[in-house]
């Protein structure tokens, strides 16, 4: 019998990427990554093929099979981390996805949440997160009001719905399973993060049959078997599951209170571990559920920047001002720093700690001498200003809690492997920031969770394989840094004036 392998299936919003790993040091085998195609049908609305997705998971999952020479009755387990709040209907019968999947970034519905204002106590208290479009059960309420017959489909108990990850697992498992993870259902606004369950006056107020619902289960749980597959045979157990935000977490190894990292990908998001304390954000954070080994409730405090490695996809394909990501650093670098450019990059709203919904990019301070390293300076500055003021305002919100937060960012995802980007931010932040070995935490965190659900692994190999690398220090010194972040938050509120002004 050939050694044991985990396949690792990183669901995100551009992308779906497979990796292999070799459960005894999470040595990548293999891995292959396939982009996805971006829908945006009306201004702020951002949706996926559902088809697209599933047949991008299959050929990533057969291509890192491959590339890693390992026979597909190897695969001893598979862990499943995705994009998390995208909503996906289909039908029970057929397995079809029931139209195009809402994406976390669609706006559609701002006018629904900034009408409701009023009843954000009611549901933060529940589920920790603001309402927002952001969420899955603002996304999924307009699915049923706004489709020709969906909502007496789904009361009759035709349909399924879920975040991305429920519905590979239904596709992997040949219909049998319908089911997710806690990480992923805390992020919907139908789900109560103290009893860890679905919430009925939660489901009633956004009109959600509760038949349409997945079983909701720890990260490492039995998620069914593999079934009907061309690409895995039938029979492989699917132990792991977690949205990607808390499956990086886990990657970078912060399985304990007070360890943070940020994942800098399409947006930016930071989390801090809270342990088994679900601490309740007074500065606009979200308090979510982290990955769960077990029954045991862990939480954390996250703040999402929605527009990040994007902003830089904006310059490169909407401005065509380089033809490939990596040369933004190269523009960094030769930009004058004298020149007072400021990008807020709200292309799709402001998330935390700000929530604005309505905002859109604003680039501030232009002159004739601006070039386009200047720009591209701007739109990496902008981002790692955004993910400061997260991070001040959980500092600012753990100010009274028992735990110390560590000082030390861990970092990951394809904007880390800037370094100008990364010693930028940490001269913003004054403390040191911490790149992952690997660059990507979310998949070897999905490893990591299939492989402990399989028995193959324990937490002290996983604290060892996730130590880290590459420090930067800051260097920059308080006066400039105090008068760089003056600038900046004065130029949101200035965005902000701007969009919600009446």
């Amino acid at each position: 019998m050939p050694p044991a392998v985990v396949l690792a299936i990183d669901q995100g919003t551009t992308s779906s990427r497979a990796v292999v790993f070799d459960p005894a040091d999470f040595t990548v085998l293999g891995s292959a990554q396939q982009e996805i195609e971006q829908h945006y049908p009306r201004d702020g609305w951002v949706e996926h093929e559902p088809e697209d997705i599933w047949y991008s998971v299959a050929r990533t999952a057969r291509e890192a099979l491959a590339r890693a020479g390992a026979d597909p009755r190897s695969v001893a387990a598979v862990g499943i981390t995705n994009q998390r709040e995208t909503v996906v209907v289909w039908d029970r019968q057929t397995g079809r996805a029931i139209g195009r999947a809402v994406v976390w970034q669609d706006r559609r519905t701002t006018d629904f949440c900034r009408e409701r204002a009023a009843d954000q106590p009611m549901l933060t208290a529940k589920t920790g997160l603001v309402l927002d479009p952001y969420f899955s059960g603002t996304k999924l309420r307009w699915l049923l009001e706004n489709t020709p017959g969906l909502r007496a489909e789904a009361e009759r108990g035709r349909l399924a719905c879920g975040t991305v990850d429920s519905f590979l697992v239904w596709r992997l498992t040949g219909g049998r399973v319908h089911a997710t993870d806690t990480t992923n259902a805390s992020r919907t606004l139908l789900f109560d993060i103290h009893r860890l369950a679905w919430d009925d006056e939660l489901l009633r107020y956004f009109g959600v049959p509760a038949g349409l619902l997945p079983e909701v289960k720890p990260s490492v749980a039995e998620f069914g078997t593999t079934r009907g597959l061309d690409f895995l045979p039938d029979g492989v157990p699917v132990r792991g599951v977690a949205g990607d935000q808390q499956a990086a977490l886990f990657g970078q190894g912060c399985f304990a209170p007070g360890e943070a990292k940020c994942t800098y990908g399409t947006g930016a998001f930071y989390l801090l571990h809270t342990g088994d304390t679900a601490v309740s954000s007074r500065h606009k954070l979200l308090t979510t559920v982290a990955a769960m080994t077990d029954g045991r409730a862990r939480y954390a405090l996250e703040g999402a920047v929605f527009v990040a490695g994007a902003a830089v996809q904006w310059l490169r394909d909407g401005l065509g001002l380089f033809s490939s990501s990596a040369e933004v650093e190269r523009l960094a670098r030769q930009s004058n720093p004298a020149e007072p450019v400021l990008f807020v990059p709200g292309l799709v709203g402001l998330g935390a700690p700000h929530w604005v919904p309505e905002a859109r990019g604003v680039i501030l301070g232009l002159t004739r001498a601006t070039t386009a390293a200047d720009l591209g300076r701007a739109a990496l500055e902008g981002v790692a200003f955004q993910v400061a003021d997260l991070i001040d305002a959980a500092e600012k919100d753990m100010a009274d809690a028992t735990t110390a937060v560590r000082p030390a960012l861990k970092v990951d995802g394809g904007m880390t492997a800037n370094d100008w980007f990364l010693q930028f931010q940490a001269d913003l932040l004054g403390r040191p920031v911490v790149r992952a070995t690997r660059g990507e935490s979310t998949a070897l965190g999905a490893g990591f969770l299939a492989a402990l659900g399989a028995g193959l692994t324990d937490p002290t190999t996983l604290a060892a394989v996730a130590a880290t690398a590459d420090r930067f220090e800051p260097r920059m010194s308080p006066p400039e840094r105090e008068t760089k972040l003056a600038a900046w938050r004065k130029a949101v509120r200035a965005v902000v004036a701007f969009y919600t002004a009446g």
